[in-house]
């Protein structure tokens, strides 16, 4: 069992919400540490045929075996019971009564929203953070946590990620997609996604891997929306500001897991990592993770952008913290450099008013002021968006 940070927020909103509902990919950990908070609740699992079929034919007569209450795992198998639970929590007004999860965004969240609607929290979770790694007493160099990526069992089980991951993707693909949606040829849709791994920190363009996969625009943008309700990738948006200069309006790729992105291309060992092209992408990824799960883990949404503007300026990453805004430059570097601060430099003086300070996140060990800069190590980078 390792202990996961999201583990207060979910004591805090079970004292506060009569539904906690957690979202996440699948094998991120919902189910361990939703058993592990709540121990003294039934359990069902929607996915078991027998239990969803139960469910899925008397709803009243299934809840019924849970006077108090149960978690329930993979709601969005039975999207019927939400109706029901409202019913029930609405009458007994009790708090922390029932804890869904759900492993399918879109779906899930539409009907969370329909039938939960202030009676429910939403809380997403991630695979592990470094920070979560660091403290279960696991050590990682830079290239073994691109390799390996966050999911628990990898580490539980001390599986060879290549091996591992090629069975998650093989299982996403074969059973998860086909609820989704309807392929006709899944090799091109396998394609399509180890394409969009050779794309992290880069825009989206539709038209142009659509040209490559041989589909319409309009099929990749489908595609997309997909591989987001999944929680296999995350787009993150630009940071809008009217400061009279063309701003680059498509988002950016990244993937939820660098270890499932680091098998989709094809890099199998550490020695592979330390010369691959992506690395430095594959690094960036890792750093939006870790600001993203530190504000995650706390029940709040990450506030994260990018900023690139016509001429090719360009920030990584903007975290929007109340009315400041924080740029982020990540460099998978391992000696710090002033040239480094080239996008913090030039964003902060864009919008001095608002920048007060900037952040460097690098490979290397040294970490240090430089003015209104700070310089940290990227095991360190979730202290920006914890703190703030």
């Amino acid at each position: 069992m390792f202990k996961r940070q999201i583990e207060k927020q979910l004591q805090k909103m079970a004292r506060s919400f009569p539904v906690i509902t957690v979202t996440g990919p699948r094998q991120s950990g919902k189910t361990t540490i939703v058993k592990h908070t709540f121990k003294h609740k039934p359990y069902a699992n929607l996915e078991l045929l027998e239990t969803r079929e139960f469910a899925e034919a008397d709803p009243a007569r299934f809840l019924a075996q849970f006077p108090e209450g149960a978690i329930l795992d993979e709601i969005q198998r039975v999207p019927s019971l939400l109706s029901y639970i409202q019913v029930i929590v609405d009458e007994k007004e009790i708090n922390g009564m029932f804890v869904l999860t759900g492993s399918h965004q879109m779906e899930l969240h539409q009907a969370v929203s329909q039938s939960l609607a202030g009676r429910t929290v939403l809380l997403d979770l991630l695979p592990m953070s470094l920070l979560e790694l660091q403290e279960a007493g696991i050590a990682l160099s830079l290239d073994e946590a691109l390799l390996k990526g966050g999911y628990p069992r990898i580490y539980k089980e001390d599986l060879d990620p290549t091996i591992a991951y090629s069975s998650y993707f093989k299982t996403y693909v074969e059973r998860d997609l086909r609820q989704l949606i309807q392929i006709k040829d899944l090799g091109q849709f396998q394609r399509f996604v180890k394409l969009c791994a050779g794309r992290i920190g880069q825009l989206l363009n539709l038209e142009g891997i659509g040209n490559e996969v041989g589909v319409s625009s309009h099929t990749i943008k489908h595609w997309i929306s997909i591989l987001e309700a999944s929680f296999i990738i995350v787009r993150l948006q630009p940071y809008y500001e009217n400061i009279g200069k063309r701003l680059v309006k498509a988002p950016k790729l990244f993937f939820t897991d660098v270890g499932l992105a680091s098998y989709l291309l094809g890099i199998e060992n550490t020695q592979q990592m330390s010369r691959d092209p992506q690395r430095g992408h594959l690094f960036e990824n890792l750093v939006l993770l870790e600001l993203m799960k530190a504000r995650l883990n706390r029940g709040l949404d990450p506030h994260l952008y990018f900023f690139r503007d016509a001429q090719g300026h360009e920030v990584d990453f903007i975290y929007k913290s109340g009315h400041e805004l924080i740029p982020i430059e990540a460099k998978s570097a391992e000696t710090f450099s002033r040239s480094l601060f080239k996008g913090l430099d030039f964003f902060s003086n864009l919008l001095p008013e608002k920048t007060p300070k900037g952040f460097l996140i690098y490979a290397g060990n040294a970490e240090q002021a430089v003015g209104s800069y700070e310089v940290l190590n990227y095991q360190h980078a979730s202290t920006i968006t914890n703190t703030n």
